[in-house]
């Protein structure tokens, strides 16, 4: 009888701690082993998940060029991380783009809606031409290719907004306070000249000896099509120098543009094609 009762008191008191010890939040074997097995996957998630995106303002201090590649470099080095670096660069310069705008509406030093509708239209040429020139090429245009232009002629209407930012006074100031107002009429933007880093522009003599140079590229291009195709382009180029107001460096901006369009292009990682030499207009940012 009275080893009865012992055993009976040690079941409970068996059953009393195992009840005890989870209610305490100590985890049974079993769902210790259980719980063992997923952790093992969390690490490389958490590795992923940690490492932080670039902000737009570090992908926008490196060139175009430079930030593809490092897409490319750490997700793959197909098309796709071509294109994926493009879509990321793209969307910051936008994003920079419409802030500027933004901050000149809200002080009132921002283009007028005449300016506004002046360069829609300027920018409206630009997209016709761009769109001839890619299907003028033989083969034409690859969806590389076509992201490469959409995201070079972004230079355009940045360098339009940056024209109306305020400027530092100084001393060479004066003399151009007689000229009209950046608001009184519309004006052509005054973009930046070619990248430094471009060869042709080192050893050019002058500014004009670089433009003719510049201009004659685009006349080889030009040539090298058919007859149909080269009239088209032509005129299509035409419309946007002849209808609107450029200044000397916005002309040349344009002349380099048209050329990166029409020049051989292969993508940086294709296995499959020779090398091309060095393009005569190098990326503008």
């Amino acid at each position: 009888m009275m080893w009865r009762i012992v055993k009976i008191v040690f079941v409970v008191a068996s059953a009393s701690g195992l009840i005890s010890g989870v209610a305490y939040g100590q985890t049974p074997p079993q769902a210790r082993t259980q719980a063992q097995a997923p952790s093992q996957a969390q690490p490389q998630q958490k590795q992923d998940s940690d490492r932080p995106a670039p902000t737009c303002s570090k992908i926008l201090q490196m060139t175009s060029p430079e930030w593809i590649a490092n897409v490319t470099a750490i997700h793959d080095s197909s098309e796709d991380g071509q294109l994926r670096g493009i879509r990321i660069y793209g969307d910051c310069y936008d994003a920079r783009t419409k802030r500027l705008a933004a901050a000149l509406g809200k002080s009132g030093k921002g283009p007028l809606m005449g300016a506004r509708g002046d360069f829609r239209d300027f920018e409206s040429a630009i997209k016709d031409f761009t769109a001839k020139a890619l299907a003028a090429t033989n083969p034409p245009a690859d969806a590389l290719k076509s992201a490469y232009a959409s995201l070079y002629e972004k230079q355009f209407r940045y360098a339009f907004f940056q024209s109306y930012e305020p400027k530092i006074a100084s001393a060479s100031d004066a003399a151009s306070k007689t000229a009209p107002h950046a608001n009184a009429a519309p004006t052509a933007p005054k973009y930046p000249a070619p990248a430094s880093s471009d060869a042709s522009s080192k050893t050019a003599p002058s500014d004009a000896d670089y433009m003719t140079k510049v201009k004659n590229r685009f006349g080889e291009l030009l040539e090298a099509l058919p007859d149909d195709k080269l009239h088209a382009l032509h005129a299509a180029f035409g419309n946007i120098l002849g209808l609107h107001p450029t200044s000397s460096a916005t002309q040349l901006a344009l002349y380099r543009y048209a050329i990166f369009l029409l020049e051989p292009f292969t993508s940086q990682n294709s296995l499959d094609s020779k090398p091309l030499a060095k393009p005569f207009s190098s990326p503008p940012f």
